[in-house]
């Protein structure tokens, strides 16, 4: 590691915490009557936006959007199914006794989680770490059976590190969220200000590990290699111009984020990608997209595909767990899969980029130990 390279990490996350912070709260107290307070609240206020109603105009033009974005990525996935590409021959590893342990933590947890035992009341709400936590073992161990590598066994020090920095991650993401108002936690009316705040960091922990794991698995399959190793090249012209264009975007949306909050709502989910991207790119580092250019997509689609598939257990877990989310989506909130719209489900895709992007931020200063990602 550079001897700048550190001080360089720090400026950009520095930067970053201060665009996503400082500007939807500056706009918020400029457009909205809500004291300074409200936005800090513990648990969080409801209340203080009326979303748009449900519009299949909106929803259409929205499904035929995402449906045109994923078609290249669909027409090359079912492109590969039929040359035949098969599995690396290698010896797998034994499925390991730490997974069955996983395994089991998670049954345990799912019961738990899923019933309202009279006896088990009081720790009823930390049943939703529990969950994730055996849910990462499990990965992990089938990762391990199919390479030999995890990022539990290999990498430990930045498997570890991935928890208290989710954490700090999602809290980014619920901060914004008290701007739009898309979703809401029912069950927490007994927590005080303190217990909420433990509570909600025990449950948002477990989001990078699982992603990130989930992403390591995605990518041991030859398929996703093979299919998206060389596809479509994207170079940029003008890289930096390109990124100082997003980042002031970017800002711009965050600062009227509550003044427009049914049109800019996505931007709750874009915006840290795109302002650590801009960010990274303007210093002159590396990035998510930088493999891109070589026509690289694996570690893209492999992050996008694990951040949908643990959206569809986030959902699935919730759905009868106590606490619980509920959604509020302008224009879109209807044709739920469990508590959300089945077009919300691609809002996954570039969250799993951001968390990519995050635990590539966090590689960068924690060395591995033999090289891998």
């Amino acid at each position: 590691m550079g001897k700048h390279r550190l001080p360089l990490s720090l400026f950009i996350f520095l930067a970053l915490m201060g665009i996503i912070i400082a500007l939807p709260l500056l706009g918020a107290m400029i457009w909205r009557d809500e004291p300074f307070t409200y936005y800090l609240a513990f648990p969080p206020r409801l209340g203080g936006v009326e979303h748009a109603p449900f519009s299949w105009g909106v929803s259409i033009g929205l499904a035929v959007l995402i449906l045109a974005c994923l078609l290249p990525f669909i027409r090359q996935a079912v492109r590969m199914s039929g040359t035949g590409v098969e599995r690396e021959k290698k010896d797998e590893q034994r499925f390991p006794f730490w997974g069955y342990a996983g395994g089991a933590l998670c049954s345990v947890a799912w019961i738990l989680a899923w019933n309202r035992f009279s006896w088990f009341s009081v720790c009823q709400p930390y049943t939703f770490p529990l969950l994730w936590i055996g849910y990462v073992i499990v990965i992990n161990a089938f990762t391990y059976r199919r390479t030999g590598s995890c990022l539990l066994r290999c990498r430990p020090v930045y498997f570890l590190t991935l928890f208290p920095a989710s954490a700090v991650f999602w809290w980014f993401f619920e901060y914004l969220n008290r701007f739009v108002l898309n979703w809401y936690y029912v069950g927490i009316d007994a927590f005080g200000p303190w217990q909420y705040v433990f509570y909600a960091t025990a449950c948002f922990s477990t989001v990078l590990p699982a992603v990130l794991s989930t992403a390591e698995l995605v990518k041991s399959f030859p398929f996703i290699r093979e299919a998206y190793r060389d596809f479509i090249p994207i170079r940029p012209a003008y890289p930096k111009a390109l990124a100082g264009a997003a980042l002031i975007i970017v800002a711009a949306s965050l600062f009227a984020l509550g003044l427009f909050p049914d049109i800019l709502f996505p931007f709750v989910w874009v915006s840290p990608l795109l302002c650590l991207v801009s960010l990274q790119t303007l210093a002159g580092r590396e990035q998510i997209f930088s493999l891109l250019a070589t026509g690289d997509w694996t570690r893209v689609v492999s992050l996008a595909s694990a951040a949908l598939v643990c959206g569809f257990f986030w959902e699935m877990w919730n759905y009868f767990s106590m606490p619980r989310w509920e959604y509020s989506i302008p224009y879109v909130h209807r044709c739920l899969i469990f508590e959300m719209s089945i077009l919300g489900y691609a809002g996954y895709l570039p969250f799993g980029l951001e968390c990519g992007a995050v635990g590539e931020f966090l590689k960068n200063m924690i060395p591995p130990r033999n090289g891998t990602w």
